[in-house]
């Protein structure tokens, strides 16, 4: 009898049904933003205007993970010359790296706030670890389109020099960069 039971719950471990969500992207309402030293006397903002990817997520097991693409010539700093240089291969090199990516491997969890991301960034060809705080993460029924929607507020910084992104280092320029990263994902499955 109990080796019945036993089975039953094994059984029942392997047939259930994932609590894994997928969300798509809004592209209309995702910016990566940036900042980055102008000389040690100010900085510049940027963001990126183009932006697509998923996002899965278990919030009962607490579990995620993401992939997120950026297309690198939607760079904007407001300033049209300043987008032609960053786009040129002294900084982002578009024409050879189209785009940039976010592999987002492991999500963390303080009871059922999502507050961080582990992963990885790709820019210029180079992968290395950058990690994301979570400031504010919620989902709710969207009143217009019935479909969930998650958003997140997030930030995190990096040295650009680490992925070769040397521009003026040597001139003085910083190569810390500042993220915030405003996202919203619509429930796809």
């Amino acid at each position: 009898m109990k080796l019945n039971h036993f089975l039953a719950v094994a059984l029942f471990a392997v047939a259930a049904p994932s609590f894994a969500q997928t969300y798509k992207i809004d592209s209309s309402h995702t910016y990566p933003s940036f900042e980055a030293d102008h000389k040690g006397i100010s900085f510049w903002r940027g963001k990126f205007t183009k932006t697509e990817g998923t996002i899965t997520l278990d919030r009962a097991a607490k579990t995620g993970t993401m992939n997120i693409t950026i297309d690198a010539n939607s760079i904007d700093f407001g300033h049209a010359k300043m987008n032609e240089h960053a786009k040129n291969k002294d900084m982002f090199n578009v024409p050879q790296f189209p785009t940039i990516t976010y592999v987002g491997k492991s999500m963390k969890f303080n009871g059922d706030t999502l507050v961080a991301v582990e992963g990885e960034l790709t820019m210029l060809g180079v992968t290395k670890p950058v990690n994301l705080t979570v400031n504010k993460f919620k989902c709710i029924q969207d009143a217009m389109t019935k479909k969930e929607i998650c958003g997140a507020d997030a930030s995190a910084e990096f040295k650009r020099s680490d992925f070769g992104m040397n521009y003026a280092i040597n001139w003085g320029f910083s190569p810390d960069v500042k993220l915030a990263i405003q996202v919203e994902a619509v429930k796809s499955n």
